[in-house]
């Protein structure tokens, strides 16, 4: 899951409707599912951190601290229970990379070596965008039912980032590889697969944390080798944060 960073609102007060801040987020932190990592260029929802459903958060529902990113599938699978945000882990106050392993069959897991807490923490995260899940339907712009296969999808990112590594090593690396691997990444999505599939190459780990909108902001990564940094600084200072 790839770490953010939002920063301050663009506007002053509340946005009213809550959905202009669309635009305002995929300049933030790019057109991507805060929680499965996809890339979406449409149908990709304001998600309310704390639901807007909700009679306690309803006063929330134009707050910029209380939006992200969601595909369908993740903004209904997180559904509308409050989220209680000491309990879970969320990618713009903590360091959400650290807490999931990424491996070649699909799957994504709780990485080993966490603290009692941080793996309950991941787990629950998890359980609660439906990461674990193999697949999900839902509906499209059109009504039409879309069957979506989340291991393969991941298998298929997976793939293509390990041929991209391979040509990568056959041909050696300069500024327009760098460059052409970085933007490949940020079409294809699965930023946690491309940085686990190039572990070793710095030159190339510090271009996919570049390119990607809001995660070189977030401090999570050391810019001159793309090397974890945890906690999240949590630089805009949100409730909860830098748990991991």
């Amino acid at each position: 899951m790839r770490p953010v960073k939002r920063g301050q609102s663009p506007q002053d007060g509340e946005f009213d409707p809550y959905q202009s801040a669309r635009d305002h987020l995929r300049g933030r932190i790019g057109r991507y599912c805060s929680f499965c990592e996809r890339r979406v260029d449409a149908s990709l929802a304001v998600e309310h951190i704390q639901p807007k459903a909700h009679p306690d958060h309803a006063h929330r529902i134009g707050t910029w601290t209380n939006f992200l990113l969601a595909c369908a599938n993740c903004n209904a699978t997180k559904g509308k229970d409050p989220i209680p945000l000491d309990e879970i882990l969320l990618p713009d106050r903590d360091n959400t990379f650290v807490a999931f392993e990424y491996t070649a069959d699909g799957a994504v897991s709780v990485r080993a070596g966490l603290s009692e807490q941080q793996t309950a923490a991941a787990q629950k995260t998890l359980e609660m965008a439906g990461l674990d899940k193999e697949g999900y339907e839902f509906l499209d712009d059109n009504g039409k039912q879309v069957v979506v296969d989340r291991v393969s999808g991941r298998q298929e990112i997976w793939s293509s980032a390990l041929v991209a590594r391979e040509e990568a090593e056959a041909a050696g690396l300069n500024e327009r590889r760098l460059q052409l691997l970085s933007r490949f990444a940020q079409a294809s999505g699965g930023f946690s697969i491309w940085m686990k599939v190039f572990e070793g190459m710095p030159e190339v780990l510090t271009k996919l944390v570049a390119g990607h909108p809001g995660t070189a902001q977030s401090g999570c990564f050391d810019p001159m080798t793309g090397a974890v940094i945890s906690p999240h600084p949590n630089g805009d200072d949100l409730a909860d944060g830098s748990k991991i």
